[in-house]
This record gives structure tokens, sequence and C-alpha cells, in this order.
């Protein structure tokens, strides 16, 4: 076996080289195996499809939007069960174009499942929802109880 000359290291000017070094590497590596464009099946997280979503908290109501564009109402449920808001559906690929005349595709097709414990407890009774232009907008009453309250302090 060759031993070849090592590159002499200057442990003086960055003692933390190796370990710049390492973290560099394993950054390559997540950033590779968890963000892969969606036509890849190499991703770790596969082709999920996750739409985008906002929460606003106000102080009468909780409001969700939710990014669900080529959907119809038909295609989302949503419910709350035990202060967590559960959104679900299935986008569907278009059937108007066969499978093997894709040259590429892009846009995300499956189910969606998000999940998210609402901040305080909202009165299910009075849930509004809305869907146009593909985005569902819920609006969460919170209950009375969990408003916040102003106390009014005297001064003597």
């Amino acid at each position: 076996m060759t031993n070849y000359p090592r590159k002499r290291q200057d442990w003086y000017s960055n003692p933390f080289s190796e370990l710049e070094n390492l973290q560099r590497q394993m950054n390559k590596l997540f950033d590779y195996s968890l963000y892969q464009p969606e036509y890849s099946d190499t991703s770790i997280l596969g082709s999920q499809w996750v739409p985008a979503i906002d929460i606003y908290d106000s102080k009468d109501s909780i409001k969700v939007k939710v990014d669900l564009a080529g959907l119809k109402k038909e295609d989302i449920d949503v419910s709350i069960q035990e202060n967590v808001l559960t959104i679900k559906g299935e986008k569907k690929r278009s059937s108007e174009v066969k499978e093997d005349a894709y040259l590429r595709t892009e846009r995300f097709t499956g189910t969606f499942h998000r999940s998210i414990t609402l901040p305080t407890e909202v009165d299910q009774e009075k849930v509004q929802a809305s869907f146009r232009d593909g985005v569902l907008e819920l609006v969460l009453p919170k209950k009375e109880e969990a408003k916040p309250k102003q106390i009014k302090i005297d001064v003597s």
C-alpha cells in the first residue's frame, strides 16, 4: 500500500475546519434527500402533496386559508375534533391526457392530509367555510370562555 503525502492542515487558522466540512456534507445529504422535485421518486417525502395554509388569529375567531387549486368542494373534507382542525382531500390527475403522453408533469396530484392543533377552543356549531377560486376559507369563532377579557382596574 502506498502512502500518499497528505495536505498539511493549518490547525491554527481554523481549528473547526473539519467540523465545518462535515456539516456541509451533511447539509448536502439532507438537502438532496428531502427536497427533490415532485416528479422524482428519489425523495424521502415521495410525491406527497401538501397544500399551503395560512392561519390568522383575531380577537373573536381564527381564520384559515388553504390553497386547493384544481379541487372541487366535493374533494375536500374538513373536521374539528378535540381542538384539532383536519383538512384532507384528493387532487386527481386529469383523464383527458393519457399517462404515456406526458413529457413532464410537475403538477401535484394525490391525497393530502393536514392536521393543525388550534391555539384556543372554537365553537364548532358556528364554523363558516367557503371555497372560491381554489382557496378554502374557514372562520372558526372562538368560544366565549376562550376570548380574552378586559379587566378594569380602579385607581384609588
